[in-house]
């Protein structure tokens, strides 16, 4: 453990930002999952409203660092690319 009040205080905030960056990229699966659950169902409705909010999410995170900004793109083309693909 760290001795010295600033390095207390940089562990504490690791911890803090380690939790929160674990919170987003779950949420960034959930959202994932809710486009692939839709499009296996053949619901594009469903899927585009999805899409629209895993796109927000992603954009989101990569603006906070969380994932790489092209990491984001390709994973909101992808999900765009499906969707489009649905009949």
């Amino acid at each position: 453990m760290a001795n010295h009040k600033s390095a207390l205080k940089r562990h504490k905030q690791s911890l803090k930002r380690a939790a929160r960056n674990r919170a987003v990229r779950t949420r960034i699966k959930n959202v994932i999952k809710d486009v692939r659950i839709a499009l296996q169902q053949q619901d594009k409705e469903q899927a585009a409203t999805a899409l629209v909010q895993a796109s927000a999410v992603l954009d989101k995170a990569a603006s906070k660092g969380v994932v790489h900004w092209k990491t984001a793109a390709r994973k909101i083309s992808r999900l765009t690319k499906a969707v489009n693909q649905v009949a």
